[in-house]
Order: C-alpha cells, then sequence, then structure tokens
C-alpha cells in the first residue's frame, strides 16, 4: 500500500487469530502495522507478529526490491509487534536497530540481545536524518507500555503512532472506525488517561496530516473528530447521553426489573444500552461503561458475594479509572441481599462518582413496591 510517494505500508492482516491478547474477540481479525520509508536512508517502523513474519518479510521485499534497509526502527516491544525482529535481524543483518533505552532492555529478555554492538538509542526529541524526510521522536511511557515512542516525520508530517489511534479488526474489515476503536482503546489503555493527556499535550503544538497506528487504518481524513474522540476517552468524559444498564439474572427476575426500567427511560426519549454480563461481550460492555454518562448495575446476591459476573464487570471498571457518571443499582435476593452494599464497596476507589439514591432491592421477585422503586430510579435517571 503507498502513503505517498516515499511512504509504504509493509503490514498484514491476521484472520486467524480468535481473542487478542488472549482476551478480547476480534471477529474482523487483527491488522499488524509495518510501514516504510524509501530515502537515502531507508528506514522500516516495527515488525508484526511472529505467526505472520513470512507474510511480512515478502510485503518488505515486494517494497525494497533489492535494496537494503538502514535503520529498523522499533516503537513498541509488544509481542504483536516485535514478534519478528530476529528473523528481520537474519535477512537484513546489517541494520542498525533504533529504539528506547527501555525497549532494548526488553529486547535483552525476548531475545537474549539488545544489539549492543548495533543499535541508536533515542529518547524525547531525538532526531533521526533519512535525507530528505527526518523523524523526531516522543517518548510515550505507559501509553500503554513503558518503552513506548512515536516518531513523527518533518517532511510529510506523518505521525507513527505505536498503538495510539488504533482498533480491533483487519484493515480489509468494513466497520465504524469508532466502535472498535473505542473498545480497543478502554480495553488496552483505558487505565493509562492521565498519560494519555500528557502525550496529547506533548503533540498539541505538532501539525499532523497523517497518523500511522501499529493497529487500524491509516489516519488522513478528519483528524481533528479522532483528536477530539482520544482526548475525551482519555480525560474519562461523556462522549454520548445515555444510561448503560449492565445485569445479571439467575431466574430472570433481575432481568424483568431491567427491562421495566430501560422501558421507562426510553419512553421519555433516553437512550438506553443494555447488557446481559454473563452473555454479552465483557469488552462491549466496558466501553459502553465509559462512552455513557449514566450506569446502571443489576445484580444477585450470590453466595453471600455478587454475581461473579458483574463482580468481572466491576473489577474491568475500576482498574481503568471509571469515573465522572452517575451509577445506580438494583440488586435481587432471597434472603440476606447484600448485593448493592457489595457494589458500592467497589466502587470507592473510583472518583466523582455520583449514586442514585432511589435503588432498587427485590426479594425474589418483582413486587408492586419495587415497580414503585424503578419508576423513581427512572425519574433519577433522567
Amino acid at each position: 500500500m503507498k502513503i505517498s510517494d516515499s511512504i509504504f505500508y509493509v503490514g498484514v492482516n491476521d484472520h486467524d487469530i480468535d481473542l487478542f491478547e488472549g482476551q478480547y474477540e476480534v471477529p474482523n481479525g487483527m491488522a499488524y502495522n509495518s510501514y516504510v520509508i524509501l530515502d537515502e536512508k531507508i528506514a522500516v517502523f516495527d515488525s508484526v507478529d511472529a505467526s505472520k513474519s513470512e507474510e511480512w518479510l515478502d510485503n518488505l521485499k515486494n517494497t525494497l526490491k533489492e535494496k537494503q534497509p538502514d535503520y529498523l526502527i522499533v516503537l513498541h516491544m509488544e509481542p504483536d509487534h516485535s514478534g519478528s525482529i530476529m528473523k528481520f535481524v537474519s535477512a537484513y543483518p546489517n541494520t542498525t536497530i533504533v529504539s528506547s533505552s527501555k525497549a532494548f532492555t526488553m529486547m535483552k529478555n525476548f531475545f537474549g540481545t539488545d544489539f549492543e554492538n548495533n543499535r541508536i538509542v533515542v529518547g524525547d526529541g531525538d532526531t533521526l536524518n533519512l535525507g530528505t524526510h527526518s523523524l523526531s521522536f516522543y517518548t510515550a511511557p505507559m501509553v500503554h507500555w513503558p518503552e513506548v515512542m512515536l516518531a513523527y516525520e518533518n517532511t510529510e508530517k506523518v505521525l507513527f503512532s505505536a498503538d495510539a489511534f488504533g482498533k480491533f479488526g483487519a484493515l480489509d474489515a468494513d466497520e465504524d472506525w469508532a466502535c472498535e476503536a473505542r473498545r480497543y482503546y478502554f480495553g488496552i489503555v483505558g487505565k493509562y488517561g492521565m498519560q494519555v493527556q500528557l502525550l496529547l499535550k506533548k503533540l498539541s503544538g505538532v501539525d499532523v496530516k497523517t497518523i500511522c497506528p501499529l493497529h487500524g487504518p491509516i489516519l488522513t481524513e478528519n483528524l481533528g473528530y479522532h483528536l477530539d474522540l482520544y482526548n475525551t476517552w482519555s480525560s474519562y468524559g461523556t462522549e454520548s447521553k445515555g444510561v448503560v444498564i449492565a445485569y445479571t439474572s439467575v431466574y430472570g427476575n433481575t432481568k424483568n426489573a431491567v427491562m421495566r426500567l430501560a422501558e421507562i427511560l426510553e419512553s421519555k426519549g433516553v437512550k438506553v444500552s443494555v447488557t446481559d454480563l454473563a452473555r454479552d461481550d465483557m469488552a462491549e460492555a466496558v466501553e459502553d461503561a465509559f462512552r455513557y454518562d449514566r450506569l446502571v448495575l443489576a445484580t444477585t446476591t450470590y453466595n453471600g458475594e455478587i454475581f461473579p459476573f458483574m463482580r468481572e464487570f466491576i473489577n474491568h471498571l475500576v482498574e481503568r479509572n471509571f469515573q465522572n457518571k452517575t451509577v445506580g443499582f438494583i440488586e435481587n435476593g432471597s434472603w440476606a441481599p447484600v448485593a448493592t452494599k457489595i457494589m458500592t464497596s467497589m466502587l470507592e476507589k473510583c472518583k466523582n462518582l455520583k449514586l442514585t439514591q432511589n435503588n432498587v432491592k427485590i426479594l425474589s421477585a418483582v413486587s408492586q413496591q419495587n415497580l414503585t422503586e424503578i419508576s423513581a430510579l427512572a425519574e433519577e435517571l433522567m
């Protein structure tokens, strides 16, 4: 794929993968992106997952023809990007590896070598001249690993953004960018909002015309839209007004209460997203909880605790710094109900949560009193 007269895409699509990072469903596969700048000096940006090494090297060879790369620039050491480094070095042994100090430490851990005799260590503000093109490097620690860097090509104003602005899905997938970029962001980067904010500030004066991430499509249009979404996500702001109702239900009684609440809210024109935590994609549920401004948690007391899928869901929220939301509760317990107490205690570490006063306590099945409570909760959530 030709990005410009001098910059080329040489990455690969992976349609064999079922779970990314061992947990995220990727029905449309993944893209492992890699790029080449052809100039007086030739630079290759990142390798790909080890499972796609040969395909990547073929793409690289077809682009380079008989030329030899001068630099392999490693922006991120996660194995889906670094897994083919040693095969690259075997194919192009005279190439100099360019990366951060922390990345070279990781290379020693992964490969048994840190390329001490054939490397360039770069950090914030360092530059690399390729001829008519030049690169400026920006460190981006914990976006989302500590060694991460971004590289900015000054002539064509291209930002090689590592995992930032990435998404799930192979490049041949026909799907909405924001949906899968949001699920990717909150699943993988969401904990590190402060670090993403620092990076956005660092890049605020940089004139970017093209963003080349390590996953997902190359971004060339409406960059303000993508940057604004990243700013909203990383500042834990509200992207959309609406109520997410996340529930578990053993025999259907808690679900009945949830559906009644959703019906009332929707009749008032409120956007509602209902998710069954035992059956639906957990990453989608997490994504929606961060996207919308209101959340209702509905579950049963279970073994003196809460239902396992609800506990998992709340853990996902807390470890990703869930904040700035209104949260309501529906609990069900045939005897000794404690679900609301446990859920609220789990959320104590979260910042700036407004907990509703009108919550619902079901004793086995939805009663007339519960219907009144549901109406009151709906009114408070308006």
